[in-house]
């Protein structure tokens, strides 16, 4: 048996809980190249932690497909991480408060083309989950010599639907 959640549209604001949602929406910060290149300023908040740098990483992960079945939760207690796509296609993204060291209830996402996401340092998150191939992304965390990976399986798992 499992427990479901309905995907919502990734906004900043239903977001903000969690971490950051990155694109270029709104008007620029500034113009920049000769006027030819609109800057969106220091979009999202990278936190590595004591001791820990950031580091930029490919992953290249399998598509899921909706429904989706949530049945492992992870966090990093040292730093931040960043998901961004290297297509334009969207992904689901799951998240959950803290609940005593474990998630609590959890939320899913849909994003729109051309949108990332950070999740703050601590954030309970579900893996890396593109609905489309290839699943390229661009991934900004934390390195470092300390653990910085927890890991939940939930049971019951959710059933994640559009």
């Amino acid at each position: 048996m499992s427990r479901e959640i309905r995907c919502a549209p990734l906004t900043a604001e239903a977001f903000a809980p969690y971490g950051d949602v990155l694109d270029c929406s709104g008007t620029p910060d500034k113009m920049i190249n000769a006027g030819l290149c609109g800057r969106y300023h220091d979009r999202a908040r990278l936190d590595f932690g004591e001791g820990g740098r950031a580091g930029i990483s490919l992953f290249h992960a399998e598509p899921r497909a909706l429904p989706y079945t949530l049945d492992l939760m992870e966090r990093h207690p040292e730093g931040s991480q960043a998901f961004i796509p290297m297509t334009d296609q969207p992904f689901l993204v799951t998240v959950a408060p803290d609940a005593g060291g474990k998630p609590g209830a959890p939320r899913a996402f849909l994003t729109a083309p051309h949108q990332a996401i950070n999740f703050h340092k601590g954030t309970w998150h579900g893996v890396l989950t593109p609905l489309a191939a290839p699943g390229i992304f661009a991934v900004v965390d934390r390195i470092g010599k300390t653990p910085n990976l927890e890991e939940v399986f939930l049971d019951p798992p959710y059933r994640v639907v559009p």
